[in-house]
């Protein structure tokens, strides 16, 4: 064993979450949303289409869940 590497494969959460639109991810090429999936060591296989709809589904919040806390009557009540 002496003189041999092996390879070590930890997970490390990347220090800031992605702030991208959806356009943003729409337009973005492959080799970087590889390189955004495999940052937070995710997969990264699959076609472009795959990794364009996984990436959004995994980064961005949906459109309800940002609604509903702007109208959420907790958030606008005054204490």
């Amino acid at each position: 064993m002496e003189g041999e590497k092996k390879e070590v494969n930890v997970f490390q959460m990347p220090l800031h979450y992605p702030r991208y639109t959806k356009k943003d991810y729409q337009d973005m090429p492959e080799w970087m949303l590889d390189r955004l999936l495999a940052d937070y060591g995710l997969s990264t296989h699959g076609d472009l289409a795959h990794k364009r709809e996984f990436a959004m589904g995994t980064f961005l919040w949906p459109e309800f869940h940002q609604a509903q806390a702007f109208s959420s009557p907790l958030l606008l009540k005054k204490v």
